[in-house]
């Protein structure tokens, strides 16, 4: 008799210590005590943010006024010679001075999502996809409604793909994809 009940808890204590560990919490929920809600989008080791900086890369995140002032550096691989443009967004219209191959995208991104410049750092309990995207770099500096920018994008794993992917209209390059 008492092994029925035993069994059917080991079950349920098994499915919340996998829900635990899987440091992404469910729908509609926030976390543990102990750990901040997690962003929809990955984080990012190699992209530097601005100190007390806390946005992430979003779809959901929050429209800017669309203003930028950024200088972009684009390393398709070690043989190719580096790329640079210059990225001038007015209310998320690109300005005469801009040389960035898709500028009109690229600030139509940066006006629906600011934040997607500005990735927080890499949670030490984050998995990533062990896979890699290709040798691209990219460097991205400058101003976005005001606030400074200072990020490097690589596709060394899926967390850093998933980071270029949603920011590639502004970097110039979908990754040698």
């Amino acid at each position: 008799m008492r092994m029925r009940f035993v069994r059917p808890l080991l079950a349920v204590l098994a499915v919340a210590g996998l829900a635990a560990c899987s440091g992404s919490p469910t729908p509609g929920s926030t976390g543990s005590a102990n750990q901040a809600p997690s962003s929809s989008a990955p984080s990012s080791s190699s992209a530097s943010t601005s100190p007390g900086s806390s946005a992430t890369p979003s779809a959901t995140a929050a429209p800017g006024a669309g203003n930028a002032e950024l200088s972009i550096t684009l390393v398709e691989s070690p043989e190719a010679a580096p790329q640079t443009f210059t990225l001038v967004c007015a209310d998320g219209v690109p300005a005469a001075e801009s040389n960035h191959p898709t500028a009109r995208e690229a600030c139509t991104t940066i006006k629906d999502s600011p934040a997607i410049l500005s990735p927080s750092p890499t949670k030490t309990d984050q998995a990533c996809t062990m896979q890699y995207g290709g040798p691209a770099t990219a460097k991205v500096t400058g101003a976005v409604d005001g606030k400074e920018v200072t990020a490097a994008f690589n596709r060394t794993d899926g967390c850093q793909i998933a980071l270029w992917d949603a920011a590639k209209s502004v970097l110039g390059s979908d990754g040698g994809l």
